[in-house]
């Protein structure tokens, strides 16, 4: 195994810390004792997050308000009981609304997998770090022989960078000012 940051090479798999830059390698370890998949996410993906959901909590407030203005009401009018068709159309709108603003405050959303378990036809339950496995080799290398090379055509010229490159000194700008008198 090699370290992901400098490059050194480990004495073993079960390393922890790099010998070279102290770089933490118990998580890459474990990537490739794994073939590239943590069995911790995987089954932080599977756990079921129960009904009390933000999204779950939007839906039930639609279809409260849904139930109680278009189902309700009219029955109760057609029963020709005012009064509770008022009660259901106010209970329909203001109970929809408060159930819809305690969901999108008090509940938390699902715990969703990263898109790159989703890319590839990799799902929650095998959390992968590449997306798919077609793609394990280096693209072929890509040359250009020196006898094809040539310089750009035109009005360019290189830029000139001396000033840049070697640090000027204090008396530098006013030495300048007399050579162009």
């Amino acid at each position: 195994m090699h370290c992901p940051r400098c490059g050194q090479q480990q004495i073993s798999d079960q390393t922890k810390f790099c010998s070279r830059c102290g770089f933490q390698l118990a998580l890459v370890g474990e990537l490739l004792a794994n073939d590239g998949t943590l069995p911790q996410l995987a089954e932080l993906y599977k756990k079921n997050t129960g009904l009390l959901t933000r999204r779950n909590g939007v839906i039930f407030s639609v279809f409260w308000t849904i139930f109680f203005l278009f189902i309700m009401t009219p029955i109760w009018g057609i029963a020709d009981v005012e009064e509770m068709a008022g009660i259901s159309a106010i209970l329909g709108v203001f109970g929809g609304l408060m159930i819809l603003i305690g969901s999108l405050v008090l509940l938390k959303k699902p715990v969703q997998a990263p898109a790159f378990m989703m890319q590839g036809g990799v799902h929650p339950g095998q959390a992968s770090l590449h997306p798919s496995h077609a793609h394990q080799a280096l693209p072929p290398q890509q040359t250009q022989p020196a006898a094809e090379y040539t310089a750009p055509q035109g009005a360019w010229r290189t830029p000139d960078t001396g000033e840049f490159a070697i640090p000027g000194s204090v008396t530098d700008p006013t030495t300048k000012l007399l050579k162009k008198e």
